[in-house]
């Protein structure tokens, strides 16, 4: 990507971005602090802890719950923050432990409120979608809480169970959702950085997690422009990920598939529409394509591509 290229999509951060991506591209193009990302972020968190109010832009539901705080959490994971001290890190532990929006050992994906405001068809509660499974997002909630959570609490226990019992689902099942995939790295990756190698074989999640990664990803490039399916950056973004190896070349080829399909405004478009709620899904698509461009920004830049 040369110079005018990069203040293309630099200029339409600036023009359209909601301001916590703006944050976030400042945080990783121009030097910016993780303070400003986290400020940004914390205008999405409500009371109880957790997160709403369209922060995951296919829903404007402004109560918290489980999807929309999995989504708060990976924006923490992308600038690396670890403060476990932090209030919003301590709100997200609080509503978690709450048990609200939570049955047995699962966290909704869906709750019922999502259907009082505008929102994509597959946040309809009694919607089908391959991404409704009891591990997403409670995988990846579970992950956080055993990262980040006092381990002589209940849920401590119970979210290590769930990590245990996800390892054993992941060990005897033959297809699994993306995003349900996604919500496993995370807690993966949060088990590594408590390094919670006594309690849970790691290894074998590491590995098991690899094969899943090589062969849930849509090998049929030609659809990708047009087709929400699944690329190796749902995964990863660097030639550094432990899963790299398992994909590289299909990984390589999305660095030159995103350098090459940019559209008429400098960006990416937006592979999926949600077909009601028109003038709400306007500006939903806006804040999606700043994500999606700062996704792959981040993806041209750690692979040498900027």
């Amino acid at each position: 990507m040369n110079q005018d290229q990069y203040k293309s999509v630099h200029n339409w951060i600036y023009r359209n971005a909601r301001p916590l991506d703006l944050a976030r591209w400042q945080y990783h193009f121009e030097g910016g602090s993780k303070k400003a990302v986290v400020s940004c972020l914390t205008a999405y968190q409500n009371v109880d802890g957790g997160f709403g109010h369209a922060l995951e832009a296919d829903a404007w539901n402004p109560n918290s719950s489980p999807i929309q705080t999995f989504h708060a959490l990976e924006i923490l994971r992308e600038i690396g923050f670890t403060d476990r001290e932090h209030k919003l890190v301590q709100g997200i532990l609080s509503y978690l432990s709450s048990g609200k929006d939570m049955e047995g050992d699962v966290w909704f994906d869906n709750i019922p409120s999502n259907n009082e405001y505008p929102h994509a068809p597959w946040w309809q509660v009694g919607s089908e979608s391959l991404s409704h499974d009891r591990f997403n997002p409670t995988a990846g909630l579970a992950g956080f809480v055993l990262c980040y959570g006092e381990k002589d609490c209940r849920r401590y226990e119970q979210c290590l169970q769930i990590a245990k019992d996800g390892l054993a689902y992941l060990l005897q099942t033959k297809t699994i959702n993306m995003h349900v995939l996604m919500c496993f790295i995370a807690m993966l990756e949060y088990c590594e950085q408590a390094e919670l190698t006594d309690s849970i074989d790691l290894v074998v999640l590491k590995h098991r997690l690899g094969e899943l990664v090589r062969e849930t990803i849509t090998m049929d490039t030609d659809s990708w422009a047009t087709s929400y399916v699944c690329k190796p950056s749902n995964f990863l973004n660097s030639p550094d990920s432990p899963f790299f190896s398992e994909i590289k070349e299909v990984a390589e080829f999305e660095a030159d598939f995103i350098e090459n399909n940019r559209n008429h405004e400098g960006v990416w478009e937006v592979t999926w529409g949600w077909g009601n709620y028109p003038d709400e899904w306007a500006i939903s698509k806006t804040w999606w394509k700043g994500h999606i461009a700062i996704k792959n920004m981040l993806y041209l830049k750690n692979f040498n591509k900027i």
